[in-house]
Order: C-alpha cells, then structure tokens, then sequence
C-alpha cells in the first residue's frame, strides 16, 4: 500500500499520491517507513489474504485453547495436509500462532492463537462486515459491467 514499484523496478513511497478521495494525511505513517519494513508489510498482508490463514485464524479463535494438528486439519474444510502444515509455520513465525511440542511417543504438537493473531483477526472481522453490508453496491457493480444473459 505505501509503496509502488514502476516498470522499472524501482521502489517508492508515493503510492498515497494515487488515492485523491481519501485525506491528505491518511498514508503519512508510510513516510517513517524504510523500505524493508514496506515490504514486510506487503509480505503480511498477501500472506493473510491466501486461501488458509484467516480459516486457521478463525478456528484456533473459536476453540478457545490449544488444539492439536489433526484437529485444525477437520475444522478448516478443503485444505490439505501438506498446505495446512505450510500454513501453520508461516503464521507460526510470525507470530500468530505458538506451537507446542511434546516430548512423547509419538509426538503431540498443539496450535494455538496469539494475542497478535487474535489483534488480525478482530481487525479482519472489521472489514468482512463492511463488505458484507456493501454487498448489494458490489453485486450492482458486477452486474453493470456482466453481459445480458
């Protein structure tokens, strides 16, 4: 969002220029940023945009406590193994969730939402229900450019 990148490759923190409905001041936090920082922040939100996270999110929030791998497996519906897994270490290392190892045979590995993923996911929940109350503005949008049937 504070950076573009031209078809150059180079890298800005101007993008708030292209927004004109929008306040003067509203993208003036992008200016503190160093361009690593922008492109964390890139990282993050593509990342909690994919298909899983916020399904994981979601359920981790609900149980209200530790669940075990096996268990988030059954309660995301549709994602597999492997992608779970996946999933689970991104968020994982950065900072959503804790994962615990216990030492037994065999091993128990336990998920859990973090104070940071619950902050998300709150904030998520918050733009979910405005495009849920928008939904007639974005199917009338839809419909206007969609060929008569």
């Amino acid at each position: 969002m504070c950076s573009i990148h031209s078809e150059e490759g180079t890298h800005g923190k101007d993008t708030y220029l292209m927004v004109t409905s929008v306040a003067d001041d509203t993208f003036d936090f992008c200016a503190t940023m160093t361009d690593a920082q922008d492109a964390l922040v890139h990282e993050l939100l593509e990342r909690v945009a994919g298909k899983w996270p916020l399904s994981v999110l979601h359920v981790l929030a609900e149980a209200k406590g530790p669940l075990r791998f096996s268990r988030v497996l059954e309660r995301v519906e549709g994602i597999s193994q492997k992608v779970l897994t996946q999933t689970l270490r991104a968020m994982e290392r950065d900072g959503l969730i804790t994962r615990k190892l216990y030492p037994e045979v065999p091993p128990r590995v336990e998920y859990e939402i973090t104070a940071l993923g619950r902050d998300l996911l709150l904030e998520v929940v918050k733009l979910w229900r405005w495009i849920v109350g928008r939904l007639p503005a974005f199917e009338a949008a839809r419909n206007k450019l969609s060929p008569s049937s």
